[in-house]
């Protein structure tokens, strides 16, 4: 008796709101819980799977590999191999995906209000405040790579220029940078909140900015 050829298995639908508007268009494509957090991690530049897991402390693996399917579906993200010696695969965002920076600094400068205090059960990475802190480096006239330094750990933010806002930012120290600036939680999330300068927190010697550039010079108030 022939066997009974089974019916070839359909991808899932992605769930949709089904509404002819912009916002619920977006939020088909980066309301799930999680993508937002990875799109962060991703603008600091390409990520193996495995970063991206150790700096989304609670993502299960399942959900961050359907997550990150998802957003290559979508054209948020591409997945790519490095070259030897490095024979790893990374992730990236697109055009589109980095097009969501603006829209993560705006819920980034929301939500500072309400890191009033850190709970017992709160993970931290360092470059986790790099959004936060784009409102203080908003209207540089001076472009140049700010490395900023945590108790927590270090990264870097591309800011100034014609544009006078902070572009990109990655994780870790700058290969190069124009001016460092080191300060704490607490005065990054005030400067966050705009409730104080860069100059105001340099000048009452609560962040020190280093660098003979003019970069450095501006962050200080000069």
């Amino acid at each position: 008796m022939p066997r009974q050829q089974q019916p070839a298995t359909r991808p899932a639908r992605r769930r949709s709101y089904d509404q002819f508007c912009a916002a619920a268009r977006a939020l088909d494509s980066v309301g799930d819980r999680w993508t937002l957090l990875i799109v962060r991690e991703l603008l600091a530049g390409p990520r193996r799977y495995t970063d991206l897991h150790a700096d989304l402390p609670g993502v299960s693996t399942d959900v961050l590999a359907s997550r990150l399917r998802d957003m290559e579906q979508s054209g948020l993200a591409t997945r790519r191999r490095l070259p030897p010696p490095a024979a790893a695969s990374v992730y990236e965002l697109t055009g589109r995906g980095h097009a969501l920076m603006p829209v993560l600094a705006a819920l980034a400068e929301w939500g500072a209000p309400a890191l009033a205090e850190r709970r017992p059960t709160d993970a931290v990475r360092a470059h986790w405040f790099a959004l936060p802190l784009l409102r203080a480096l908003e209207g540089l006239s001076h472009a140049g790579t700010v490395e900023v330094h945590l108790d927590e750990g270090e990264f870097h933010v591309r800011a100034g220029g014609a544009e006078g806002a902070a572009a990109v930012y990655g994780d870790g120290p700058a290969d190069r940078a124009d001016a460092r600036i080191t300060l704490d939680v607490e005065v990054c999330l005030e400067l966050a909140r705009g409730g104080l300068t860069l100059a105001e927190a340099v000048g009452g010697g609560r962040a020190e900015v280093s660098g003979d550039g003019p970069l450095a010079a501006e962050l200080r108030g000069e």
